[in-house]
């Protein structure tokens, strides 16, 4: 397997290739990665949005992080807010770095590039704690995001347009470094 190095990242010049990671980690149609493109430009453009990218020794991008201070007018705080609120946790919408999206090439999952991505991103954040939207379901993500230290706020989230529940997670930062 060839080395993967982990920095910045132009996500935006870029949105293509990090776009068919993720539509490879999480089955996107190319209908879906269409309705993408145009949010993951909007969302670089918010204050202290960052991304970062995993690439491998001849650049090729087979991971990417990005996300962003968290923002109650944002419409993934909306939505999620009833949610939380309801949980008694809405509070971690506050002083919060946002994870908005997390995905690894399958190729190179299960060789901590996902751990990499996350941990570099938010070791970065001045925010005392991160938060993020996971699919609700026993998945390897899940269970990441657990050992990272990340525990559910709400679950049976439902998002518009969305097939599946989401859990929303916060963990408080720096980020447990996990065992190998």
């Amino acid at each position: 397997m060839a080395h993967v190095e982990v920095g910045p990242l132009d996500l935006s010049a870029r949105v293509d290739e990090a776009l068919a990671v993720q539509a490879l980690a999480f089955g996107l149609t190319d209908d879906e990665i269409a309705i993408r493109t145009p949010i993951v430009r909007r969302h670089l453009t918010a204050p202290g949005a960052r991304a970062l990218g995993a690439t491998t020794g001849d650049g090729r991008l087979v991971g990417f992080v990005y996300g962003m201070p968290n923002d109650r007018g944002h419409w993934w705080s909306t939505v999620v807010e009833p949610y939380l609120r309801r949980e008694g946790t809405a509070d971690w919408l506050d002083d919060a770095f946002t994870i908005t999206e997390l995905h690894v090439h399958p190729a190179h999952q299960r060789r901590g590039v996902g751990v990499r991505l996350i941990t570099a991103l938010t070791d970065a954040a001045a925010e005392p704690r991160s938060i993020l939207s996971a699919v609700d379901t026993d998945s390897p993500a899940r269970t990441l995001y657990g050992r990272l230290g990340y525990r559910d706020l709400a679950r049976g989230v439902a998002f518009p347009g969305a097939p599946s529940p989401y859990a929303v997670m916060g963990a408080p930062l720096p980020l447990r470094r996990p065992g190998p």
